[in-house]
């Protein structure tokens, strides 16, 4: 081989892009500079893997060369495969190279020396074909291979299981054999015999050996093997370790040297169909590679490793590794995507995430924590991925047809160029060295680096993406229990500002990712601060649940568990009118600013820390499990099935607290205890026409336009009443109490006390727009008007009986009209009302704990809105919902510059503590009562 290299120059033309959902983004043309190439001559460059000093790539001839990543000079070439190098693998904890091959060997490397270790052999050797993949976990000292007769296979080098191994050896980390153990063995550079190409003739009724002397096969024996065949014994190295090579030109160049002792797969050590397919490609979870984000640990004893597969068969299948005390213990098979579109050729992991390339040019990503597709990226049509890495959030992508493309953690495509002209069969990403002649220091930068069989090696200067503020973050400065009482505010504004900074619109697609992203983060930050914490699936097309629950102390008689409901999702955040990044948490005067700060992130985060701790202080004396939705401000899709399919995982609940709303002044803190009820209704008005000319049509068609004018007009009457008939009739009267209390209210925020009740208990009826069709021009008549109204209902008003009466009362009125343009009516949203029990003692535990917090009796107030979730949760659980406000008059939620006070954030965390404390000690309430009609 006679490689070449060629000094830094640009990318060749950008390749044309197939159609993508991804958001459109600016710099998608942009490629990155090539750093450098390198070039083997008549070589496809099948395999790549790097460390510190050095690039190794495996090529088609069996070979592996090894370039220096200073020079980019070929340092030294690795020699002892007959077949192709289908895989490398980086062992950086041993300092070991794996290479796996076409001839059904693994070979192990002293990347130091460059020298020979072991020769494996898979089980049945020669039967498990092309060994396509390779997998490292330094935690359990074990190489998991991918095999092409589907099976999964591994080999633990931990020096217990070497030295009970078959053959006796005593292998230390180094590699090096101590004195006395046993002798090495030069077969690493001959073949075992192979049932059929070294079997006799069958009358012979002989089994197959290396005697056979088959003339395919015996070329290509070394003499050493030749010259002992006739004896049982095995051949012993030469005193330099080396065997002379023959000269017919089956092995390349010098003498190969000896590995220091030939090891075999056991038969235990094997899942036998792993697949129904070759087992193209593997990778660790977490992640372990560089370029890689992910937190590893060296520790495997909490059983967080996982192995994930890729094969033929269309699948992916997640394993579940055992822990670092059972190192030969076999995977288990927890579950399998189905990708449905051929064969998966290459996987790429970060955090709970997977990336499976297809056969059809499709990357299909999945979610290990809700086993859901969450996206499919598009990258180019029915050609094959063939090779991925991943470098932080960003996916690099490499197909077949020589293309690279960048996607982004959001799954936005921001680069694509032509990397290769042929096909790029691998890649990976790592450190170069670069002196920086300035200041006379050396830095490293990173590199993509792709191999194809156009015998060229590329590596490409790349730089991780911009801001990291979106990824996951762990709270690694509090990870000491026993520290978290004395920073639990430190922690609890620090995780807001993580929390803030992932854009988690639910009502935005190009948000998706943004929200799933906010639900991992979010069930990791719970699990720090104590919790257990679970992802729940609520649809393929609708956002997960977050549940977690932070257990009491467990030897109390009795334990009251709280449920606590909020939403991760926030609405857009537009630039126009904000002082500061929407999504960068700012503080100003004392408040904190961000999107989602006081809806509903704040009081989120404030809770989960009340509730961490009391657990710091051994004080929690009741579970607090939290159910975080991700669809709040889209309609909660999904979320009542979800609830009632998981009701087991969430377990019996005594109460439901909830904090999503605000006081109605500044400084005297409120309890909410009622919500009115919601009807969304859609009402369109269309004729069979096309739309048509104000000054060729007008007059002489009945527009859909005026009939929709009139048809709004009879909802309301002239004392701006609601005119459906029977609409007020379960209102239920204004108490003297509650007459006395509105006064008490108007008196604190200088609001008339009708306006009040009419605001909170009493039913409304709101013409939200009205859509047309066509240009929206002053001269056109729209052949169809959309209108998009909704009723306020109060208690003691029936939410489906309302429902049906409006959608009967518009049909009613249209038929009136005897118009010949066509009516469609459809209810979209339903929310119920909701009033608290002020006589409950729930109810009493939280007002203390308001009182004894701020010094003042709280408010007793009610809200114009409406949460579809809170009553659900009340007859789901059937018992009472508090709801507790956490923010002021003025914290502008949904509104530009939302903010919510550092005071009120921290003191509504102590308020959390102090009712949990409280609750601890309440008697377990009655069930509520259900009304059975």
């Amino acid at each position: 081989m006679a490689p070449h290299t060629y000094f830094s120059g640009q990318p060749l033309p950008v390749a044309k892009m197939a159609a993508s959902l991804s958001r459109p983004v600016q710099s998608v043309d942009h490629h990155p500079k090539l750093f450098h190439s390198l070039q083997q001559e008549r070589n496809s460059v099948l395999s790549l893997a790097a460390d510190d000093d050095s690039i190794y790539t495996g090529s088609q001839d069996g070979q592996i060369s090894v370039w220096d990543k200073s020079t980019f000079k070929l340092t030294a070439v690795l020699r002892g495969h007959t077949g192709s190098i289908l895989a490398l693998e980086y062992a950086p904890d041993k300092h070991w190279l794996f290479s796996a091959s076409g001839d059904s060997t693994i070979r192990v490397w002293n990347t130091r020396t460059h020298t020979p270790l072991y020769l494996v052999h898979p089980h049945l050797e020669t039967d498990s074909g092309d060994l396509f993949s390779l997998v490292w976990c330094a935690p359990l000292q074990t190489i998991y291979v991918g095999c092409q007769n589907t099976s999964l296979q591994w080999f633990s080098f931990s020096i217990p299981t070497l030295e009970h191994a078959s053959f006796g050896l005593s292998l230390p980390s180094d590699g090096a054999l101590r004195s006395g153990t046993s002798t090495p063995t030069s077969t690493a550079t001959s073949r075992k015999a192979h049932k059929f190409f070294d079997s006799y003739p069958q009358y012979t009724r002989r089994p197959a050996d290396l005697d056979a002397r088959n003339p395919t096969c015996a070329s290509c024996l070394p003499s050493s093997v030749s010259a002992s065949s006739t004896s049982n014994t095995l051949p012993s190295a030469s005193a330099s370790g080396l065997i002379t090579p023959p000269n017919d030109g089956c092995v390349q160049g010098d003498r190969i040297k000896a590995p220091l002792a030939v090891l075999q797969v056991p038969p235990e050590c094997v899942a036998f169909s792993a697949h129904y397919g070759y087992v193209y490609c593997m990778a660790l979870l977490p992640s372990n590679r560089e370029g890689s984000d992910d937190v590893y640990h060296e520790d495997a004893r909490d059983g967080s490793l996982q192995l994930v597969t890729g094969s033929g068969d269309s699948t992916v299948k997640l394993w579940q590794l055992p822990n670092g005390g059972s190192q030969d213990a076999a995977p288990k098979l927890l579950h399998t995507f189905d990708c449905s579109v051929g064969a998966v050729l290459a996987l790429a992991v970060r955090g709970d995430t997977v990336y499976a390339g297809c056969q059809d040019g499709l990357v299909k990503v999945w979610d290990l924590e809700t086993r859901t597709l969450v996206r499919r990226l598009f990258v180019v049509e029915n050609v094959d991925i063939l090779s991925m890495t991943m470098l932080h959030s960003d996916l690099f992508v490499c197909s077949a047809n020589g293309d690279i493309q960048r996607w982004s953690g959001a799954f936005d495509l921001v680069g694509s160029w032509r990397g290769h002209e042929g096909i790029i069969l691998s890649s990976i990403v790592t450190h170069v060295p670069v002196t920086d002649s300035a200041e006379e220091q050396n830095s490293e930068k990173f590199t993509l680096v792709t191999g194809g069989n156009d015998d060229m090696i590329k590596v490409w200067e790349v730089a991780p993406p911009r801001s990291d503020k979106h990824a996951l973050s762990e709270l690694s400065r509090f990870n000491n229990t026993t520290d978290i009482s004395k920073s639990i505010n430190d922690i609890l504004v620090y995780a807001l500002t993580k929390f803030v900074g992932i854009p988690s619109v639910s009502n935005s697609p190009a948000h998706k990712e943004d929200c799933r992203q906010a639900a991992i983060w979010l069930r990791k930050c719970f699990t720090q601060l104590g919790a257990e914490a679970s992802l729940l699936p609520t649809g393929e097309t609708t956002n997960p649940l977050v549940l977690a629950t932070f257990h009491g102390t467990r030897t109390a008689p009795h334990r009251p568990r709280v449920l606590f409901y909020g939403h991760y999702d926030v609405i857009p955040a537009r630039p126009a009118g904000w002082t500061s990044d929407p999504f960068v948490l700012a503080g100003r005067n004392g408040y904190l600013y961000g999107r989602g700060a006081t809806d509903n992130k704040g009081p989120i985060m404030a809770v989960a820390c009340a509730a961490a701790d009391l657990l710091a202080r051994r004080a929690l004396g009741a579970d607090l499990v939290m159910l975080v939705e991700g669809e709040e401000e889209a309609g909660s899709g999904g979320f009542a099935d979800a609830v009632r399919r998981h009701k087991d995982a969430i377990g019996h609940i005594d109460s439901i607290l909830v904090s999503n709303s605000t006081w109605i002044a500044e400084d005297t803190p409120c309890i909410t205890y009622g919500l009115r009820g919601v009807v969304h209704c859609n009402v369109e008005i269309a004729n069979d026409g096309p739309d048509l000319h104000s000054g060729v049509d007008g007059g002489a068609a009945r527009e859909p336009m005026l009939d929709m004018v009139k048809l709004l007009g009879t909802l309301t009457d002239e004392s701006n009443r609601v005119a459906i008939p029977d609409f007020y009739d379960r209102v239920r009267p204004l108490t003297e109490e509650e007459r006395q209390l509105y006064k008490v209210l108007s008196s604190v925020t200088q609001t008339p006390a009708s306006l009040l009740a009419a605001r909170w208990r009493e039913p409304s009826l709101t013409v939200h727009n009205v859509e047309v069709s066509g240009p929206r021009n002053s001269t056109v008549i729209p052949s169809k008007v959309r209108a998009h109204i909704s009723v306020r209902i109060v208690p003691d008003q029936d939410l489906e009986s309302i429902a049906a009466s409006v959608q009967e009362h518009i049909r009613d009125q249209f038929r009136r009209m005897k118009s010949p343009n066509k009516l469609n009516v459809t209810i979209d949203q339903t929310a119920d009302w909701w009033l608290g029990s002020l006589d409950d003692p729930w109810f009493h535990a939280l007002e203390s704990a308001v009182k004894d917090e701020w010094g003042v009796d709280p408010l007793r107030i009610r809200e114009g809105g409406s949460i579809p979730s809170v009553p659900y949760l009340e007859k789901e659980f059937s018992c009472h919902a508090l709801h507790l406000p956490l923010g002021q008059s003025t914290d502008q939620a949904h509104l530009p510059d939302e903010r919510i006070s550092l005071s009120n954030l921290r003191r509504g965390k102590r308020v959390v503590e102090r009712f949990l404390a409280n609750v601890a000690s309440t008697p377990a309430p009655s069930p509520v009562q259900q009304d059975p009609s």
